[in-house]
């Protein structure tokens, strides 16, 4: 059973509801969400003549778009590995991470179509309370809902909600960029801050499209752990020194929630069974300790005085500290 990491500290208020515990939830509370800011920006965009509201309503169906990926996948990813699939199903929040990157960079490029647009054409009267009333509701959903869909993810390991999460911070920015830009036609009564708004806001969301896209791609194609991941496993082996002569071929990579490492341990080639059995599991339940929801496969061998690695001086200094 995977287990989930804990700080030990109890979870907000907010989020105190098991649905809100969990992936499945907070991906079906964004879509929900979503849907309701769309129909309210797309309404309001069209009522205030604003292009950055308009556009950013638009932006809107897209995220509608992401946030359906990341519930299918969430509903995937959680099913048991089988024999199709004997490393789980992980990987499709890699798929629902890459479609929010294209929804974020298909967006990006509308708005700054419309917004080069509006700049050429001209634009029309801009009401600007009914511009920005969506606008500061989107903020405040958005912001809200990022924050509580970030812890989910760090607590069950999810790329697709991470993702997602960042996903509704460029949300944050846009509509905040949305806001100063009408809230500058107010104040100059000068139109032409309506489309450079929208154009900053098209660059930004290229920017985060790029960063979520980078993540996805490593995912795919099994980029190892992170150093400082990589680090507690070396130091797991090394607690272990007065047993295990060295180690080599040690890889890690990642799949949805759950992250994979392989070892091959040199050990003492008279040790028996037993004894290399109580190594490997005791290894085993120290590295998932320090690393939850990890599936760890240990191959141990003789040590015939090759491929000892880091530890080629480690058994003797620690052996004489015991």
């Amino acid at each position: 059973m995977q287990e989930r990491p804990s700080d030990g500290k109890p979870p907000p208020t907010f989020f105190q509801p098991r649905t809100f515990l969990s992936p499945r939830g907070i991906a079906t509370i964004s879509f929900l969400c979503t849907a309701g800011l769309l129909a309210l920006k797309l309404i309001m965009g069209l009522v205030s003549g604003s292009i950055a509201v308009l556009s950013d309503a638009l932006d809107s169906g897209n995220d509608l778009l992401a946030a359906t990926a990341v519930l299918v996948s969430i509903r995937i990813a959680v099913h048991a590995p089988d024999e199709e699939h004997p490393y789980g199903h992980g990987k499709v929040e890699s798929i629902s991470a890459s479609v929010s990157a294209g929804v974020v960079g298909l967006g990006g490029g509308f708005v700054l179509w419309q917004a080069v647009r509006r700049l050429i054409e001209g634009s029309p009267e801009i009401h600007i309370a009914l511009g920005l009333a969506p606008m500061v509701v989107a903020v405040v959903v958005n912001s809200v809902l990022s924050s509580g869909m970030r812890r989910v993810a760090r607590r069950s390991q999810s790329l697709a909600l991470a993702s997602e999460a960042t996903h509704l911070q460029t949300n944050v920015a846009q509509a905040a960029t949305v806001i100063v830009g009408l809230t500058l036609v107010g104040l100059t009564d000068q139109k032409l801050f309506d489309p450079l708004a929208a154009i900053g806001l098209a660059l930004y969301m290229w920017r985060t499209a790029y960063a979520i896209i980078r993540d996805a791609v490593g995912e795919i194609m099994d980029v190892s752990l992170p150093e400082a991941e990589r680090r507690l496993i070396w130091d797991c082996i090394l607690g272990h020194a007065v047993q295990v002569r060295g180690f080599h071929h040690l890889r890690t990579r990642r799949s949805g929630p759950n992250r994979y490492v392989e070892v091959h341990l040199l050990v003492d080639p008279d040790s028996t069974v037993r004894q290399v059995h109580e190594l490997t599991d005791s290894l085993e339940a120290e590295i998932r300790q320090r690393l939850p929801g990890s599936v760890i496969t240990i191959h141990a061998e003789p040590d015939d005085g090759r491929y000892r690695g880091p530890m080629e001086h480690v058994p003797r200094e620690a052996a004489g500290q015991q």
